[in-house]
């Protein structure tokens, strides 16, 4: 078996029961819901934090992450609209994301440390016994060693949501699932229910979930990293957690995400504590397209001062053309955001306008408008404001321009030629709020690391 354990980084604990107050999330939501906290992989905060691994060194694994999950969510993003008999093996996207969360899985709880993920639907986790694993830092997840685990029947609606080629039956008729990535990594196993906690950060409570449907995996395998266990689906599809507990939270979530040199954590919230609401909001409409993993988004254009420019931007043309609904994707797990090549070539242009300095080459070969940093330290960029359909996200420099190198700041917007996706680098900062009940995504400027 592909796996070892190392008590010096053990994550799989057996919980304090004395020490930990454990409610129903229906308690909770009426207290205002559940708050939990993210941690970036690369955080010191992070159990995989390692601080022999220079800054630089960091960032270029981080936006190498990004390229890579660009690809498959885009690759997911055409099959699904293709008719493709290879269909199943990409709309489940990427694999991981940038953020991780404890959850404690099972009667006893145990806990594990998984991605949360909304580019994915399915949460699962490695459990024994164990046909096939990657190598995790953790022990695997034993259902025999818990009260509450239960086998998910064949006939049932939520072996049914997955799809006749993401599913199939075992001789008792349980449910089996396999999920397959744009590049070729996958998870099959056995589809079951438990018993699902997670810690709140705002209080000295675990917030109980009950029967969650989530995949029991005896056979994983490809690019997936050590640093998790699993996967904690928040995408849009029927089987994810965000849809299971539609219900009860209200169709509400939402996440803060600190700056990347933040000394705190990022948080996420379920239920009426995820309600983003003032007079600061600004609301956009929630798109539905295949696939139905994807939060999509209408980006309507970019503008920078006074130069405003259409998604659809041709130079030197005043003409309008009409912007597709659910041009864009927003997604926790892709670092940087990508633009169609003319918008991002038209947004450069503009940004060349505007900024004064010694333009250099990006030393990784991946960004298009990098300038050396001035001798004091103080570079100035103009903000960018985002256009989506009724809300204006306006992006300071800190969202916008990072020091990829030692005196080298780049442009944090890239061309693609496939799927838009606005990154997280462009979310930090904010409270974002998604509404699935009112089908719509609300962005509040907010220091995420007073939200503590």
């Amino acid at each position: 078996m592909a796996f070892y354990y190392n008590p010096l980084s053990l994550i799989l604990v057996t919980f304090l029961l004395s020490s930990i107050s454990l409610i129903s999330l229906s308690e909770a939501t009426k207290n205002g819901g559940v708050t939990i906290d993210l941690i970036h992989r690369d955080s010191p905060l992070s159990p995989f934090y390692d601080p022999s691994t220079a800054h630089f060194e960091r960032l270029r694994s981080l936006f190498r992450r990004s390229v890579s999950r660009h690809s498959a969510l885009s690759l997911a993003s055409s099959k699904s609209t293709s008719n493709s008999p290879d269909l199943f093996e990409t709309t489940l996207t990427s694999i991981g994301g940038e953020y991780l969360m404890k959850v404690s899985i099972g009667t006893p709880p145990v806990e594990i440390l998984a991605i949360a993920d909304t580019g994915s639907d399915l949460t699962w986790t490695q459990c024994a016994p164990c046909t096939q694993c990657y190598k995790q830092r953790a022990p695997l997840f034993d259902p025999t060693k818990t009260t509450t685990y239960r086998s998910v029947s064949c006939t049932s609606q939520q072996c049914q949501s997955l799809g006749v080629e993401s599913s199939s039956c075992n001789k008792s008729n349980n449910c089996l699932y396999q999920v397959r990535y744009g590049d070729s990594s996958y998870s099959n196993g056995d589809l079951a229910m438990e018993t699902f906690a997670f810690d709140s950060s705002t209080s000295n409570e675990s917030v109980v979930f009950p029967k969650v449907v989530f995949g029991c995996g005896h056979n994983n395998d490809g690019t997936f990293n050590e640093t998790g266990s699993g996967i904690v689906g928040l995408g849009g599809g029927a089987i994810s957690i965000v849809r299971q507990l539609e219900t009860t939270i209200g169709g509400k979530f939402s996440y803060c995400l600190t700056t990347l040199d933040s000394k705190f954590s990022s948080k996420i919230s379920f239920g009426p504590n995820a309600i983003v609401t003032g007079p600061n909001v600004s609301s956009t409409p929630l798109v539905q397209k295949s696939p139905d993993t994807f939060y999509y988004l209408t980006l309507e254009g970019v503008s920078v001062g006074n130069e405003a420019l259409a998604y659809n931007y041709i130079p030197n043309s005043n003409s309008k053309a009409s912007v597709e609904e659910g041009n864009i994707i927003i997604d926790s797990g892709t670092t940087l955001t990508y633009l169609p090549n003319s918008l991002y070539e038209g947004l450069e242009s503009t940004l060349v306008k505007s900024i004064s300095g010694n333009r250099v080459s990006d030393p990784q070969g991946l960004f298009g408008l990098c300038y050396e940093m001035p001798i004091n330290g103080e570079f100035n960029a103009p903000p960018i404001i985002a256009h989506f359909t009724g809300a204006d996200v306006e992006l300071t420099q800190e969202n916008t321009f990072v020091e990829v190198e030692k005196g080298v700041v780049c442009l944090t917007f890239v061309p693609s030629e496939d799927l838009a996706i606005f990154g997280n680098l462009h979310q930090m900062n904010f409270l974002i709020g998604y509404d699935l009940e009112n089908q719509k995504v609300g962005f509040l400027p907010t220091d995420c690391s007073k939200t503590q």
